[in-house]
């Protein structure tokens, strides 16, 4: 019997999950190339009904997350300590 979809609970938890892990990086391009499966592939399904579409883009939306943890992960054991900042970022 397949297991039943997940509850909007579970995905609203997911989505803050993996933008919490894209914040881990400290240069801005990472982190918004980080950001990008999300604006993409998971933000337009939130408005899916189907259970079987819902559980798909859920277990879509998992992978990306543990992909954006072990990159952020990576890129932290091999970072330089310099903590420059992007011209995005600075605030005038």
């Amino acid at each position: 019997m397949a297991a039943p979809p997940p509850s909007r609970k579970q995905i609203l938890s997911l989505f803050g999950s993996f933008l919490r892990s894209s914040r881990q990086f400290t240069d801005y391009n990472i982190r918004e190339y980080t950001k990008r499966p999300y604006n993409r592939r998971i933000l337009p399904q939130i408005t899916l009904t189907n259970p079987s579409s819902v559980a798909t883009a859920f277990s879509d939306g998992n992978y990306q997350r543990q992909v954006a943890k072990r990159q952020a992960l990576v890129y932290h054991m091999y970072s330089l300590p310099l903590e420059v900042k992007s011209i995005m970022e600075i605030n005038y």
